[in-house]
């Protein structure tokens, strides 16, 4: 059997006794190492579960799930996922190669940040859909997912904003790629694939990527600063179109980090005062409120102000209760 387990947010001790008890009789462990990230490595699990864990990168699982599903039909293989195995998308593809070949599966959940994000104190029927924000480049600076953050504003929901680690090779990047390969070597067709909305953590340089060298660059993760800081110029390039932004640079906001972890930290402030809010290490999340907040959201909000504040989250948009 195929089991996809999850591990929680925080650190070894975060899987389920459920979780566990798999792990420790499976004949092989994969854990998922593209998604997210714990705030402990790889010895740490090993040493807390008593077993051996093999990394799993988005290579293998895609191109080569054939080897992670080897004799699952006769013994048990687990595959590790930080957070809930559901939280991304791409895990559903595994189940579908199982159950082609005929082998059952079985999933065990555990806490995510879609749900974990409740912590805040936002409520979490009221939020709309979920963001990612990547890193920009000087060719690549994507807009796009600021309309479904223009849609949950108007609808009075929150958006949760996933914030990247050293994104995968977007498209735009990819085609850069593909166009120098080309000039470069007439002779190569190269085949670009979207990879947009995963975490990263090992990319390849654009020079290394030509090159075909597996040489792969160190991580990088998106900090609230950076995303508010590019939220800011989004609104400021919708204003120079003559369009009316959504949101702000007053619109209540809420960073978060490291959910689920003994150090976590939340802030809730201006989408200005989040370019600025520290918030330590990885990872990070930043939640757009929807503008109408319940008198309890309120309040609890107020629990978490920017440091540099003393009594509470402030914002030139009044609140509808």
């Amino acid at each position: 059997m195929l089991y996809l387990v999850g591990l929680g947010l925080g650190d070894a001790k975060d899987i389920t006794v459920k979780g566990l008890e798999v792990v420790r009789r499976c004949s092989r462990v994969y854990l998922e190492a593209y998604t997210s990230v714990l705030t402990v490595g790889k010895e740490a699990l090993e040493e807390f579960y008593g077993r051996k864990l093999i990394l799993a990168d988005r290579e293998e699982v895609e191109q080569e799930a054939d080897n992670i599903l080897k004799d699952a039909d006769v013994s048990d293989v687990a595959f590790l996922v930080v957070g809930d195995p559901f939280g991304a998308t791409t895990h559903s593809d595994l189940i579908l190669r199982a159950t082609s070949l005929g082998i059952p599966y079985r999933v065990i959940h555990n806490a995510s940040i879609l749900n974990a994000v409740g912590c805040c104190g936002l409520q979490l029927y009221k939020f709309g859909e979920t963001v990612s924000i990547v890193f920009w480049t000087d060719t690549w600076r994507p807009e796009s997912f600021f309309d479904k953050v223009k849609k949950n504003r108007q609808n009075g929901m929150h958006t949760l904003c996933l914030l990247v680690i050293r994104a995968r090779l977007t498209v735009q990047r990819k085609a850069d790629a593909a166009s120098r390969m080309q000039s470069e070597f007439p002779a190569v067709c190269v085949t670009c694939t979207a990879t947009n909305r995963d975490i990263k953590v090992k990319e390849q340089s654009l020079e290394n990527l030509i090159k075909g060298r597996k040489i792969y660059e160190p991580p990088r993760y998106m900090t609230v600063n950076q995303a508010a800081q590019q939220l800011l110029e989004v609104i400021q390039n919708q204003r120079a179109r003559g369009e009316e932004p959504a949101v702000t640079e007053e619109t209540l906001c809420v960073g978060l980090a490291r959910v689920g972890a003994e150090d976590q930290q939340i802030a809730a402030g201006t989408l200005q005062q989040m370019c600025s809010v520290a918030l330590g290490g990885p990872l990070h999340s930043l939640v757009i409120t929807g503008g109408s907040l319940h008198p309890l959201e309120v309040e609890m909000l107020s629990l978490f102000p920017v440091p540099e504040a003393s009594s509470g989250p402030q914002s030139t948009e009044e609140p509808r209760t």
